[in-house]
């Protein structure tokens, strides 16, 4: 025998066999599941199990999912097993989906399509715990339980504070999952709704006697439209009366009021007291004109005596009609003012 063929012959062989072992092991590897898929009618081929290994898929997942599709009896005819594999390499849990469609379809109130679960799925949602909220409704509190404040503080137009704690129950909406506000958005509306309908009262009494007015006027603001919950009720856990807020704030205005009538006064007081000071300022500048006046007096005796126009006998008269007027100032108490004491000089010869 030509020893180039044998050693052909005997490299076939080998390559043969290498192949027929990693056909074994394959097979050996995904026997089971393919036996699984057959049996349940799951429609997944050893072709795409092979081919799942080349794309790093877990079989595993994706045959199991669809099973549980299949044996809940969900014909949606986008589950297909390309779009699982698609869904499983875009990060996306298929299990959880798959336990959604099961949960809607179990529940006969809720549509879902895969593609909805999916697109919700990959949205960073819960796709279950949506369908399960859209099927048994969830209760929130307004406002939350781990809040500083445990009250909403609304003010009736009486000004006394109420403090109203409030539960709110909601729905999931599957087709507003996407992009809806959350439940921070609905704790938020809910309580500004509750402030608005209590400020609005005329008094305080009258949401105590009913309520109910504020749950009505929160639910006619349609505060679930935008967001992935369909608000079913709201309900008044808790009410308490606060302080007089109204009562406060007349007394703090009174008492800035009063302030400012004290400030306004303090500025008067100032300008008097400067008028006042103003006024000595005028009265000395007087009282310096009348000294210079007074000044002048002697000089004038003097030169009227030079003259001859004033005689002696005339300006001792002067001087006696001067001290005695100044003897009758000195009992009655009062005093002249200014230097008058230069009017009794001898003028000179």
């Amino acid at each position: 025998m030509n020893p180039v063929l044998f050693a052909l012959s005997a490299a076939l062989i080998v390559i043969g066999a290498i192949i027929a072992l990693v056909f074994l092991a394959v097979a050996s590897r995904y026997f089971w599941l393919w036996i699984q898929a057959v049996m349940t009618g799951a429609k997944v081929g050893i072709y795409d199990l092979i081919g799942m290994l080349f794309r790093r898929v877990d079989a595993r997942t994706i045959v199991r999912g669809k099973i549980m599709a299949v044996a809940a009896g969900i014909e949606d005819p986008d589950l297909t097993t390309q779009a699982l594999e698609a869904h499983y390499l875009a990060r996306g849990n298929v299990p959880q989906v798959i336990r959604a469609l099961i949960a809607a379809r179990k529940s006969r109130q809720i549509t879902l399509s895969f593609r909805e679960a999916a697109a919700i799925d990959l949205a960073g949602r819960d796709v279950l715990d949506a369908v399960q909220t859209s099927v048994y409704p969830k209760v929130i509190d307004c406002p939350p339980r781990n809040s500083s404040n445990p009250f909403l503080d609304a003010i009736a137009k009486d000004g006394i504070q109420l403090k109203v704690k409030a539960r709110v129950t909601v729905r999931a909406n599957l087709q507003r999952l996407i992009g809806g506000a959350t439940e921070e958005t609905i704790i938020a509306r809910v309580g500004q709704g509750i402030v608005s309908a209590i400020g609005s009262a005329d008094s305080h009494k009258v949401v105590l006697e009913n309520p109910d007015m504020i749950s009505k006027a929160v639910l006619a603001s349609r505060l679930d439209d935008q967001t992935a919950f369909e608000i079913v009720s709201i309900d008044i856990a808790d009410i308490d009366v606060g302080e007089n807020i109204g009562a406060r704030l007349q007394a703090d205005r009174a008492e800035a009021d009063t302030r400012v009538a004290r400030a306004k006064a303090e500025s008067r007081r100032a300008e008097a007291v400067a008028i006042e000071q103003e006024m000595f300022a005028k009265i000395e500048e007087s009282r310096a004109v009348v000294v210079a006046s007074e000044a002048s007096v002697p000089i004038a005796i003097a030169e009227a005596l030079h003259k001859g126009r004033l005689n002696v006998m005339d300006y001792y008269k002067l001087r006696n009609i001067t001290a005695d007027t100044e003897m009758r100032q000195s009992i009655a108490g009062t005093s002249t003012t200014g230097p008058s004491n230069a009017s009794n000089q001898r003028p000179a010869n």
